[in-house]
């Protein structure tokens, strides 16, 4: 193909290059001789990123954005920012709200991106894509069949982008992770780092029949810059983890390991765990902890030869050290 990116001495444009996966990503192609541009808020933004990424200031991201200063010059968009949360999430709007930024935003980007000449756009889409509990991995060729008001936006960003971008010069990937772990993490993550330091009991032993799939970010970066240039990635969904799924006890008791702390995990039965977690209004909680999340990755595999560079231990010990969780 003509339109191959070049991975020597290019430039990308992270949107959302602030956030968790954003930081990672932004030093990661810098290491490897990439040119960064970061679409940001305002300077606040920059703190945490190294200085030799090129910031963009762009307001809050919808079907009005105007992007041309941000695209120029630049040979790959990848999407990252987007609204994975609504204050409120019960109201009647919250739908429009997610469409708003990741479906309209989305494909404002990625027309911009096109008549500016951009080659390859990298669309982060999520696994809520396919639904919250999977009986068997999920494949790509899988129906899609989200349950929330953001997995039907992504959904809705994937099937506009894959329209638009099929007449039009714009090669598109995209990618489904599951729950991103790692270094800096904040979110769910974070709290069981934290309550593993203080040694606070979860009842969660018990729960050993599930399988949920992970990625840590650094696997996932890795990915990200592998479909920056790789031909066989245009025109693709992949789906990204680990290949290391576990049971949710399991990944408790790893991660205390990889913490080097005893932590008591005590068990309760599924039953029970049910009705606690209903009449505590959190059901998705229950879903979380105790039901299965699994996506198949094979087709990464063979279409990339991209296998994860880090294991579960590695990436566990890197993200414990990274909030104080070790001892």
């Amino acid at each position: 193909m003509d339109n191959i990116v070049d991975q020597n001495n290019s430039v990308v444009l992270v949107t959302g290059g602030n956030g968790f996966i954003g930081r990672h990503l932004c030093v990661a192609l810098l290491n490897g001789g990439y040119k960064v541009k970061v679409a940001i808020r305002s300077k606040q933004g920059l703190i945490n990123l190294p200085s030799s990424v090129s910031p963009v200031f762009i307001n809050d991201i919808s079907s009005e954005t105007k992007w041309e200063k941000a695209l120029e010059g630049v040979d790959c968009v990848v999407h990252l920012a987007n609204r994975a949360h609504v204050m409120r999430e019960g109201a009647g709007d919250a739908l429009s709200m997610f469409r708003e930024v990741n479906v309209e935003g989305t494909i404002n980007l990625a027309e911009q991106a096109n008549s500016a000449g951009v080659k390859r756009f990298i669309f982060v889409s999520s696994v809520k894509v396919n639904g919250e509990v999977s009986s068997a991995p999920f494949s790509v060729d899988d129906m899609p069949a989200p349950e929330d008001p953001y997995g039907v936006s992504k959904m809705e960003a994937e099937q506009k982008l894959r329209s638009f971008c099929s007449r039009s010069n714009l090669e598109l990937v995209m990618v489904r992770p599951p729950l991103v772990y790692g270094a800096g993490v904040k979110g769910n993550f974070a709290t069981l780092l934290r309550m593993m330091k203080f040694r606070i009991p979860l009842p969660l032993g018990g729960v050993v029949n599930n399988r949920r799939s992970l990625v840590s970010v650094d696997n996932l970066v890795d990915l990200l810059i592998t479909c920056i240039f790789h031909p066989a990635a245009v025109g693709q969904t992949f789906f990204v983890s680990d290949n290391d799924d576990m049971s949710t006890s399991k990944m408790l008791k790893r991660l205390a390991g990889a913490c080097g702390v005893r932590w008591w995990l005590f068990g309760v039965p599924d039953p029970l765990l049910r009705v606690v977690s209903r009449a505590a209004r959190r059901p998705r909680i229950y879903a979380r902890l105790c039901s299965s999340l699994q996506v198949d990755i094979s087709h990464t595999v063979q279409a990339l030869g991209w296998v994860p560079p880090y294991s579960v231990e590695e990436s566990f010990s890197k993200m414990a050290a990274s909030v104080g969780g070790q001892k």
